[in-house]
């Protein structure tokens, strides 16, 4: 396929408006969460405002922020990454929203609590112990954190819910609820970190009940049109080779409590987006999720950056992480939308130079770009 082929797939396949819910989203290019750090105070600023908005000017369709710790003084371990509650922080994330929307884009904000992850001591909330389905961070760890009771329970399922309902009333899109990479909410969901022996523990549909009750509560929290976004990995930031789901049974027996609780659109999380999930098959975890759950689903994990993916843009051809696998599986309808990574931060302009023809002018990415907010 040349150059000019690849071009016009691109844009006709990745410029397509698509419907999440209530909300319309201009094309399928997403911007994927990423931690920064660049808000004191969990404040997000002017550079934080910039930031999203450069993206959006530049023709992404959806921003979903990086993780903001939800209003639970056991959420976080920094008082750099932005919180999701508090007036001045809630008043900084409207600016955001704004900004966002006069550059075209829509915005979610990603809510977040990270469980087991807490060190205690660490800021925001230095006494806040760290907490999580059974005090462990991993499998085979030795406790080192409390096993949260109701209470706790109770109080994290309200925190989500509040903050869910305080990103409608100032004005953001949708909400997506972190579910992924070893953090609190995927502690439950997999076996490894959760002992439990009460309703919260056990098989693959006790241990989402927890997720389940929240998205519920989030759920009930906004209008119905709203969207709830829900991110989820086999892969742990704890254990790379670990799995959710062996078989797409034990999968669907995870995702469809999910979905029945209000999930509007998965966002499945992987480590390269080109890989089979399961055997005997070529979709990837969110071609699964999509044929488990008929729910519109995000891809991600390495769009943009593969060597491959770039030469393909050069006319040497079509590895397995090239645009043209990339956009044979959105042809395919085996995802809905494509998040974009690290080849944003990079590159803000990544998406217009795939969408423009623009393709000569992208760049491989550079590890010196997480250290900059530009």
């Amino acid at each position: 396929m040349t150059v000019t082929d690849t071009a016009s797939r691109a844009a006709q396949l990745l410029s397509r408006p698509v419907s999440l819910n209530g909300l319309t989203v201009r094309n399928r290019i997403a911007m994927a969460p990423m931690t920064r750090m660049f808000s004191p105070g969990g404040i997000p600023g002017e550079d934080v405002l910039s930031y999203y908005a450069r993206r959006a000017a530049a023709g992404v369709g959806l921003i979903v922020t990086e993780g903001t710790y939800v209003g639970h003084d056991s959420a976080g371990q920094s008082d750099r990454v932005p919180r999701f509650h508090g007036e001045e922080q809630l008043a900084g994330w409207a600016k955001v929203a704004e900004a966002v929307h006069a550059a075209g884009g829509a915005i979610v904000p990603q809510l977040w609590h990270i469980g087991m992850v807490r060190k205690a001591g660490e800021p925001p909330f230095a006494d806040a112990p760290a907490v999580g389905p059974s005090g462990l961070v991993a499998e085979g760890a030795e406790q080192t954190g409390r096993a949260m009771t109701q209470q706790d329970v109770d109080d994290v399922i309200a925190a989500f819910a509040e903050a869910a309902a305080a990103a409608e009333r100032i004005g953001f899109d949708g909400v997506e609820l972190h579910g992924a990479h070893g953090y609190l909410l995927d502690q439950f969901l997999w076996a490894g970190t959760n002992r439990r022996t009460d309703a919260y523990g056990g098989d693959p549909v006790a241990r989402a009940q927890f997720s389940a009750e929240i998205v519920a509560a989030v759920r009930a929290a906004v209008s119905p049109e709203f969207p709830v976004i829900f991110r989820y990995s086999q892969w742990k930031q704890q254990d790379y080779s670990a799995r959710l789901a062996e078989t797409p049974e034990e999968l669907e027996s995870i995702l469809t409590p999910l979905a029945a609780a209000g999930v509007d659109v998965f966002h499945a999380s992987t480590r390269r987006y080109w890989l089979p999930e399961f055997d005997d098959s070529d979709l990837n975890l969110a071609g699964w999720t999509k044929k488990i759950t008929g729910k519109p689903v995000i891809s991600v994990g390495s769009v943009g950056l593969d060597g491959e993916f770039l030469s393909s843009f050069a006319g040497e051809g079509a590895g397995l992480g090239s645009i043209d696998n990339l956009l044979d599986r959105m042809e395919a309808d085996e995802f809905d939308m494509v998040a974009v990574g690290r080849a944003l931060l990079q590159d803000p302009e990544w998406a217009a130079k795939v969408l423009g023809d623009r393709f000569s002018e992208l760049k491989a990415f550079d590890a010196a770009a997480l250290k900059k907010l530009t």
